[in-house]
């Protein structure tokens, strides 16, 4: 007979949609943690066929991989009360998630750019954000990515693994239900191309390491660091590009978010929602209501042939909101040449989310 020390931190069962997607749920709540009850595994929706995804064309200009995935004209935008696409089923309606309650819950993407396009719910809750999930439920969410990491990452073609978070409309956001999205890459994209090909320079060059350098380059300084605990640090980039930005990175040289130890993903579980938290506290009203902010959160994991160490795990929040009112727009100088101009300067970006701390 099993005991409580048998129950694992998140359960995983696999199942497969009507259409032959695959759906994951993670759970870290009774009677589904302890394997007791199961969540409906069964996608009561008649049998369709796969929407499919998006194929790649070269750009000999500049030497990126363009997508083409004409079939994201027809997803699903901004649905109205009682029809989003990922809220629980019930007995009246079924969603992409045949359960009737869930806790974390990761599927095949209905409209993928790439062949391997995943979509991850942080919450059955459609109003709640990632500031207000509780350690345990971002203990889940780490988990699931670490999970789909790994095994994305092994599949064969796939080069780069990225997890990642659109919130907002103005950062053209579909779905207002709190979830992330999770890309593997059959390419090094430019920016990965770049940190990674910038680092190798550098340790030839000193032979140290450009990643943990600048991340200690910035604890040392202090004046731009927003939370520092045993195994990470936030802080705003010295050439911050955003009006809003920040970076999170663990102490320890970690190429990816499955190497991630157990006391790194405990602390990493605090420290992201209180961070996020902040974030929808840096601006207000003219009353003083906080105004949720619009990011994109991005999870910067050494690409899956990458095993010189010189790639190390690193998170980057960055918002457009440049004031209560306004945004940031990429113009001329950004959209065309690259050249990124802020108006905002990281030490006062950094100063505000420490004030903005509880």
């Amino acid at each position: 007979m099993g005991s409580v020390t048998d129950v694992p931190l998140v359960r995983k069962t696999s199942t497969t949609l009507s259409d032959g997607r695959a759906l994951h749920y993670f759970d870290d709540t009774e009677p589904y943690l302890s394997g007791r009850a199961t969540r409906a595994l069964h996608d009561p929706r008649p049998p369709s066929p796969r929407a499919a995804p998006g194929g790649l064309r070269w750009d000999a200009r500049t030497g990126d991989w363009v997508t083409i995935a004409s079939a994201r004209m027809d997803r699903t935008h901004l649905p109205g009360p009682g029809e989003n696409p990922l809220a629980p089923s019930t007995a009246l309606r079924s969603t992409e998630i045949p359960a009737h309650d869930y806790d974390v819950v990761v599927f095949e993407n209905r409209f993928p750019a790439l062949p391997r396009c995943e979509v991850i719910c942080y919450s059955s809750d459609p109003a709640a954000t990632v500031g207000s999930l509780p350690a345990r439920r971002m203990r889940t969410v780490i988990e699931a990515w670490a999970d789909r990491t790994a095994v994305l990452g092994a599949a064969d073609g796939v080069e780069q693994v990225f997890c990642f978070e659109n919130r907002g409309v103005e950062t053209g956001v579909t779905l207002t239900h709190p979830h992330g999205q999770i890309y593997a890459y059959p390419f090094v994209p430019r920016e990965a191309a770049t940190v990674l090909r910038r680092a190798r320079e550098h340790r030839t060059a000193t032979g140290g390491n450009l990643l943990r350098e600048r991340m200690l380059g910035e604890l040392d300084a202090g004046t731009r660091v927003v939370a520092s605990g045993r195994h990470w640090a936030a802080y705003v980039p010295h050439a911050a590009r955003w009006p809003v930005e920040v970076e999170v990175a663990p102490l320890r040289d970690v190429p990816d978010l499955c190497a991630l130890d157990d006391d790194e993903r405990a602390e990493l579980a605090f420290l992201y929602p209180e961070l996020m938290a902040r974030l929808d506290r840096y601006f207000s009203t003219a009353d003083g209501a906080p105004i949720p902010l619009p990011y994109i959160a991005a999870w910067y994991q050494a690409p899956t042939a990458a095993d010189d160490g010189d790639f190390r795990l690193h998170l980057r929040i960055m918002s457009m909101r440049r004031s209560p009112d306004k945004l940031k727009y990429l113009a001329g100088s950004e959209s065309a040449m690259g050249a990124w101009i802020n108006d905002a300067v990281p030490e006062e970006i950094a100063a505000r989310l420490r004030e903005a701390a509880r």
